[in-house]
């Protein structure tokens, strides 16, 4: 997570952690998450959008979490279970409440707290002889419900953290409000809910919807950000009055404002300097605009706490992700999930890592990586591709064009080039030779290459899975290894060299490379034999190799005479 922020500040960090500075935990706070947002033009669920590695219901209930309340209650309607779905992997003890066909903020904070009253009723049920408790129709014989702060929020304002909501909250028990409100100015403010405010004291007098606003209202710049905090019992008493005598035809939560006021309720409002916080998202355009001012804020978080971000305008931190001082952020990288990176690791240009743990002084460089783990002082890339499971060790490398999956790749280990290294374990202070494979698939099942500690691997071998080469041991170039290679062995398959002479001369005259033979053959002085220096040479590279020449009277013979010319 983002660094944590000075309390009391609405320029908190994203994601941090805020105490609520001693005061009581609120009793709830209810998301609301029930609206289609037609505008997003869109199958997915407008609050299942993501920004900065979460959704934007993940962002409302990260930040309702850290005020640590008694329930977090979801309010859901439109793509019902896709919505309740997000919300309990998100927070496995979320209330998830159906908002009723009645439309309106009124109505599904309404269908929330009548969820939550009977939670609290159940509560105290179990702590009753229940067969005592008489219900004479007038007060409820398990008590009024839910008591205590009630935090309401939408969930489609991803900027909104848990240090905003918990000055909010502050200030509502500060104030002994009734209700209190967080606002913000807008210089264009169309479409929002107006703040009225009374002359002299600067308490909430209404929240007038930008529908039902008289033409000096819409002059009004202070608008209603959708966050409130509600006394449990005013919020109760409030909703039980409400109705949809507006111009949309729904029931509003604002009308609440009235009803407290009318209790001799405060009823004040938080003016937050920073739009943006509040800022919700409507449209495609909305969720790329607040995607890019969230991901400048975890960045300018991060520089503060001592991370290196050469290039911030190419360069992308999910909220989640986690950064130590005197990291390196090199321009293209892309950090996504629950990536971490340890002191004194430099990463990137052009480096995207999702669920990836990268330790100290590791760099990685032009690598896509996901659900792998690298090593302290390790290097990767360029133009790697690391695969879930794979675990580099300390001081390993992993090299260029290499692809690795479900690989343990131990201490001062090296894959360095042209490689796929899939379903493998390596040991320390082992070499893999370029372009070399583990077969580990036989069209059915995943097999395992086992390839000791202080073993070196040839070029262009294939490791035919299972199969295990020890500790120590050699293998040869081109070798095909089906069989274990034990410890200290050397391990070699290859078919035996053969070579035709003149071949080249005969089969293609005319051609460039001809001429080249020939010329180097003696061909211009009329002799179709190699030179005497030549024929040295070629029987010492025959006796150390073992290749044995093939020189055949004519084609006929020779394996070339059915190819075409």
């Amino acid at each position: 997570m983002v660094p944590t922020a000075p309390q009391g500040d609405l320029h908190a960090a994203h994601g941090s952690t805020p105490a609520t500075h001693g005061m009581p935990r609120p009793a709830a706070v209810v998301v609301l998450a029930a609206g289609q947002g037609t505008r997003m033009r869109s199958a997915t669920p407008k609050v299942l959008h993501a920004l900065g590695g979460r959704s934007m219901l993940g962002h409302a209930m990260t930040a309702a979490r850290e005020l640590d309340p008694v329930h977090v209650a979801v309010v859901v309607r439109h793509e019902r279970e896709r919505v309740a779905a997000a919300a309990l992997e998100i927070d496995e003890a979320a209330l998830v409440v159906d908002q009723d066909e009645i439309p309106g903020t009124g109505r599904a904070v309404q269908c929330a707290l009548d969820a939550l009253d009977a939670r609290a009723h159940a509560a105290v049920a179990a702590g009753l002889d229940t067969t005592a408790v008489v219900h004479d129709g007038g007060e409820h014989p398990l008590g009024d419900g839910l008591d205590g702060a009630v935090v309401v929020l939408a969930g489609d304002i991803p900027l909104l953290d848990g240090a905003a909501l918990a000055e909010l909250l502050d200030a509502h028990h500060a104030d002994g409000n009734a209700v209190t409100i967080l606002t913000t100015e807008l210089e264009d403010a169309t479409g929002y809910g107006r703040i009225v405010r009374e002359q002299g004291t600067g308490d909430v007098v209404a929240i007038v919807e930008h529908a039902d606003a008289t033409a000096e209202q819409r002059e009004i710049r202070e608008i209603n950000s959708s966050v409130y905090v509600f006394d449990a019992a005013v919020l109760r008493r409030g909703l039980g009055g409400l109705g949809s005598d507006n111009a949309q035809g729904e029931v509003y939560l604002t009308d609440v404002i009235a009803s407290a006021r009318a209790e001799g309720g405060s009823v004040r409002a938080l003016l937050s300097d920073d739009p943006m916080l509040v800022e919700g998202v409507n449209d495609r355009l909305a969720l790329a605009t607040l995607g890019a001012e969230l991901n400048r804020r975890i960045l300018a978080d991060w520089m503060r706490a001592g991370v290196t971000v050469v290039d911030p305008g190419t360069t992308w931190v999910d909220a989640d992700v986690e950064l130590a001082q005197d990291v390196t952020l090199l321009p293209g990288t892309q950090l996504h999930g629950a990536t971490r990176v340890e002191s004194g690791a430099t990463i990137g240009p052009d480096t995207t890592l999702t669920d990836v743990e990268v330790g100290p002084d590791a760099t990685v460089v032009r690598t896509h990586g996901s659900l792998a783990v690298i090593g302290e002082g390790a290097s990767v890339g360029p133009f790697a591709y690391l695969r879930p499971g794979t675990v580099l060790g300390a001081r390993g490398k992993i090299g260029t064009f290499v692809e690795t999956k479900n690989a343990e790749i131990g201490a001062g280990s090296k894959v360095p080039h042209l490689s796929y290294i899939g379903d493998a374990t390596i040991g320390e202070q082992s070499n893999v030779g370029a372009a070399s494979v583990t077969v580990n698939y036989d069209g059915v099942h995943k097999h395992r290459t086992v390839i000791g500690s202080h073993a070196r691997t040839g070029a262009d071998n294939m490791f035919v899975a299972p199969v295990a080469v020890g500790d120590g041991a050699y293998t040869g170039a081109g070798s095909i290894i089906t069989r274990d290679v034990p410890a200290g062995a050397l391990g070699v398959s290859r078919s035996q060299q053969t070579n035709v002479d003149g071949w080249v001369e005969r089969r293609r005259p005319g051609t460039a490379a001809a001429e080249a033979a020939a010329r180097a053959n003696g061909a211009g002085e009329g002799s179709d034999a190699l030179g005497a220096q030549a024929q040295r040479e070629l029987a010492e590279h025959n006796a150390l190799t073992g290749a044995v020449p093939v020189v055949p009277d004519d084609d006929a013979g020779s394996p070339e005479s059915s190819e075409s010319a």
